[in-house]
């Protein structure tokens, strides 16, 4: 049984990660989609990382079914597209954390540790900028319509291939 059961489409990450997690000593299995990741989950790993992008497919998707055939892990997502309205979207499925890439095994490892509330968290003293809550925006009505790019063009008033673009740039930082 692994310790852990890290879930991305992108193999060098993995590799990395999983080499770095045995340095920790830490057994990690590794799955490439959700097919893989489901029979792995079976072998019920004390720890998932999930990450939110697969292939083009949504982690969020693959959640519940992750929580349904190991109840008892501990999940993780990490995404390079982080924003609000996954990360609770994340949280209400089941995830424990929500992390954003580039994030090392220090920031991961502290992430399975810290599963309660921290009160102490500071407050971000600057508020978002526009181009920031605008992805936020975006994020939340994308996942109002299940990733569905045209239902959620059609709700922007906007239209779809404008949104595509939008959509496929890095999220700004602040």
């Amino acid at each position: 049984m692994s310790d852990f059961l890290l879930i991305d489409d992108d193999e060098v990450f993995a590799m990395v990660l999983t080499r770095s997690l045995a340095r920790r000593g830490h057994a990690a299995a590794w799955a490439r989609d959700a097919a893989e990741a489901l029979a792995r989950a079976a072998e019920r790993p004390a720890r998932i990382l999930l990450d939110l992008n697969l292939d083009g497919d949504s982690g969020l998707r693959l959640l519940p079914a992750l929580r349904a055939a190991s109840p008892d892990s501990a999940i993780v997502v990490l995404t390079g597209y982080a924003s609000i309205a996954t990360a609770v979207e994340a949280t209400k499925l089941g995830a424990v954390q929500y992390l954003a890439k580039p994030a090392g095994v220090d920031e991961i490892l502290a992430a399975f540790a810290q599963q309660t509330a921290n009160p102490e968290l500071p407050v971000a003293p600057q508020p978002m900028s526009l181009r920031r809550v605008t992805w936020e925006h975006l994020q939340r009505v994308l996942a109002e319509h299940d990733g569905n790019i045209s239902a959620t063009a059609r709700a922007l008033n906007m239209h779809r291939r404008t949104l595509q673009r939008m959509l496929a740039k890095r999220p700004v930082k602040s």
